[in-house]
């Protein structure tokens, strides 16, 4: 029997819903895949429409695939446009997107007079769906970490559907639905090799180098950054990407050229052509140059000592108890454009941001129940939860898991944009599917083009080197940098002569210490153990992260996971007609210590709850800061980003419907 592989997020009770991301490297041929987690589970769900029995393939051969959201994000859409040509090629008012067209300078042949679109044409649309979503799939995870699984989960969807898997032809002028569907595959295939990914050579970087020697993570301090605004590769005894593969221990930059792919609803008028360490990056959406040490230093050292301060609340022994409910979060009516907006924007001591929350939940017209919780539970399980944890679909496969939720809610009424006849459930997921899978590849695409060319710095990386430089707030006050760490007591001070971090011979003093999570060499059992919050010498300071994966390999600015969010919960409120989740609110379940993955926890039972799509964005957002990967300024441009990339592709997407 073949086992389908299912991440927490599909396993997991969703009510309505399920993110630089998998933020993870470009595999080397020095990878050991890990054994992926598998459980038994019938194929064919005659309940589903095609286009979702083959979304969900793609979603678990992304599962079994090295986590690379870029990629990714290009083969969801791929996949989804050639299920919507397929879909399309037999519906007289639809137009198809690659199939009879010419995408950069590619074309792709279609002769219409061949189909016939007159009677029942459904069962044509989906055969030719499935030809074209196999051959597709067929091709992009060839060289993936577990093709054999991938691929056995397709030959059986195919076989249980009573189609001959080995038929390849692509003569389809006596109007066969298999070889059409195969003819489209080929059309998408071949046209990936003129998108400028880069695909024939495995999505190798071109030019790209970094500008600064590795940091040697498990070593104090940072010793190797030079150029201080710049990222900085990380080296670890053992790095193992967040879809659970071993990779080599010091991953290259995934996908800083990415500007270079041929986008979807992007156009020349959201790119521009910048230049760095003579070569041209091609830059979308630019959001402008993010705060530099040396220049903007004030707004430098705030927003890598909010990561620092905020990793002070993964711990529930502080007692802090907050709302988690939609009656306390969610609801931000703005976004900050000023350094003070930006301060005003996140609570730098508590942490969470200028959430109001709703009174009454608009759809059932009643208020919404509080759900009081330890912030140490909620900022832990956040993290963890849009992190996607190790058997992960990478952040623009979430949204697709969101999206399939959403679908299966009784409460939905699948009319398109809310307005109109009740479609059937094909065509709603195949033009869901397109929508979606056209904005996270625009999103993958803006987003990385920002990162290839600012190739902005990781908090790991400057809240070490800053440290190293020492205090910047009094100049009598020893070792004063006035480009290092601002005091701040109770969170940020001087190693004294009589702390126990001091050093057997002093070695210690006067150097900065943080109260701060502690890190994972204070976690021995994961099933037991929390590491806490407590004094730590700075120069050892680690984000909220396994120790075998610590920080994505690519730049922070922008925040992949904050433009992906943006982008899809603009799709999502736009194509379901509604910005609220069915019945008002979507929620995960967490149980007592059955969810975290390298610590215990949570101490309670608590559920993740959004409202509206937006809030579950910006919950994503908000965790990126918690997990110590991003800084709020790597945050709110993504967000920004994500919200015209999301309009643009679903206007685009609309006009071929």
């Amino acid at each position: 029997m073949i086992k389908l592989l299912l991440p927490v997020s599909i396993l997991a009770t969703l009510v309505g819903c399920g993110g630089d991301s998998k933020d993870t490297p470009t595999p080397t041929t020095t990878q050991t895949p890990s054994e992926p987690t598998v459980i038994e589970k019938p194929i064919v769900e005659p309940d589903k429409s095609m286009a979702r029995q083959w979304n969900e393939v793609t979603l678990e051969a992304i599962r079994n695939d090295y986590a690379r959201p870029t990629v990714h994000a290009r083969n969801l859409f791929h996949i989804s446009a050639a299920m919507f040509d397929a879909w399309s090629s037999y519906e007289q008012r639809a137009k198809t997107y690659l199939l009879g067209n010419t995408l950069n300078e590619y074309q792709c042949d279609f002769d219409a007079s061949n189909i016939s679109v007159e009677g029942n044409v459904y069962t044509d649309q989906e055969t030719a769906i499935s030809y074209a979503a196999y051959r597709l799939i067929e091709h992009r995870f060839e060289k993936s970490a577990f093709p054999h699984e991938t691929m056995e989960l397709a030959k059986r969807l195919m076989t249980e559907n009573e189609y001959d898997y080995t038929f390849t032809g692509t003569d389809y002028s006596e109007g066969d639905a298999r070889a059409l569907g195969n003819h489209i595959a080929s059309c998408y295939i071949s046209y990936g090799f003129t998108d400028g990914s880069n695909e024939q050579n495995g999505y190798e970087n071109r030019y790209y180098k970094a500008a600064n020697e590795a940091l040697v993570v498990n070593k104090p301090g940072n010793p190797n950054l030079v150029h201080v605004d710049r990222w900085q590769p990380l080296r670890l005894e053992q790095y193992i990407d967040q879809a659970g593969n071993e990779v080599s221990q010091q991953p290259d930059f995934l996908s800083p050229e990415w500007g270079e792919v041929s986008g979807f609803a992007l156009t020349n008028e959201d790119r521009q052509l910048k230049y760095r360490d003579s070569h041209e990056f091609k830059v979308f959406m630019d959001p402008g140059a993010p705060p530099s040490l040396l220049t903007e230093t004030d707004f430098f050292q705030w927003n890598f000592e909010l990561v620092s301060i905020w990793s002070s609340h993964l711990d529930t022994a502080d007692g802090v108890m907050i709302d988690i409910s939609p009656n306390n979060i969610g609801n931000i009516q703005s976004l900050p454009d000023t350094e003070s907006g930006y301060k005003d924007f996140y609570n730098l001591l508590e942490g969470l941001d200028a959430s109001q929350g709703y009174e009454i939940n608009p759809i059932t017209n009643q208020p919404y129940e509080k759900q009081i919780v330890p912030r140490g539970d909620y900022a832990r399980v956040l993290a963890e939860f849009w992190a996607d944890g190790p058997d992960s679909e990478t952040p623009p496969g979430h949204w697709f898991v969101i999206f399939n939720k959403v679908t299966d809610h009784p409460m939905l009424e699948r009319k398109i944009e809310g307005e109109g006849e009740v479609v059937t459930k094909l065509e709603w997921d195949v033009k869901g599917y397109f929508s979606l899978g056209g904005t996270m590849h625009d999103a993958a695409i803006s987003a990385w083009s920002v990162k290839g060319f600012y190739d902005y710095i990781r908090p790991v990386s400057a809240i070490r080197y800053m440290a190293g430089l020492g205090q910047s707030t009094d100049p009598n006050l020893p070792n004063y940098h006035e480009q290092g760490l601002n005091l701040k007591e109770g969170l940020i001070e001087l190693v004294n002569k009589d702390d126990e971090l001091a050093g057997a011979q002093g070695e210690h003093i006067n150097k900065i210490k943080l109260y701060t999570w502690r890190g994972p060499d204070h976690i021995e059992d994961s099933f037991e153990d929390t590491a806490g919050v407590g004094w730590i010498l700075a120069e050892n300071w680690w984000p909220y992260q396994r120790p075998t994966f610590v920080t994505p390999p690519f730049a922070g600015y922008v925040s992949g996971h904050s433009t992906y969010s943006r982008a899809a919960s603009i799709v999502m409120t736009k194509f379901t007609g509604s910005e609220f989740f069915p019945g008002g609110m979507s929620e995960f379940k967490v149980e007592k210590d059955n969810f975290l993955v390298f610590e215990k926890g949570p101490s309670v039972d608590l559920e993740l709850q959004w409202a509206t799509y937006q809030d579950a964005a910006d919950q994503c957002s908000l965790s990126r800061i918690w997990g110590g990967i991003h800084p709020p300024v790597d945050d709110i441009p993504g967000r920004k980003m994500g919200e015209k990339i999301g309009t643009n592709a679903f206007e685009f997407a609309k006009s071929l419907f």
